[in-house]
């Protein structure tokens, strides 16, 4: 069974081997003002770190079910899986613009190593990455919405 990480910690990267792991940052902070609402938006419009990881992990799944690594088929999971996401997302009729990136590698041993950074409203705008991980495929997934 594929397996699916993504603690929360300071910034995100991925390197192989059995002690490391993915790390992620999701930025959801601020204070309310004095209308209740934190960067013009309600509590209830904004996206919690499990919404998301939900939503990857299902379109993951659903794109590449117990495959093994094909080469040919990298193109099409890429597709299957950002689409999926971004139409969850919009499903969810949240007041944010989104960006999802998708990298599949073979499992060899080989590291990848993966960063980005972002200047916003940390009150409202977000990132969160998700590792995905079979016997034969290494599956990340960025995740980054924007308040509009």
């Amino acid at each position: 069974r594929p397996r699916c990480r993504s603690p929360n910690v300071e910034a995100p990267h991925l390197r192989s081997g059995p002690e490391r792991h993915l790390r992620t940052r999701t930025v959801t902070m601020g204070g309310v003002d004095e209308d209740g609402l934190i960067s013009g938006l309600r509590e209830e419009q904004l996206i919690t770190n499990e919404e998301m990881d939900q939503i990857v992990k299902e379109a993951i799944d659903q794109a590449i079910g117990t495959n093994i690594f094909l080469h040919a088929k990298v193109n099409l999971w890429t597709s299957n899986v950002v689409e999926g996401v971004l139409k969850r997302l919009a499903s969810l009729s949240k007041p944010f613009k989104y960006v999802v990136t998708c990298n599949f590698v073979q499992k060899t041993g080989s590291g990848m190593h993966t960063a980005s950074t972002a200047l916003w409203d940390a009150a409202v705008d977000g990132k969160h990455t998700v590792l995905w991980e079979s016997q034969t495929i290494q599956c990340v997934v960025s995740v980054y919405w924007l308040a509009i």
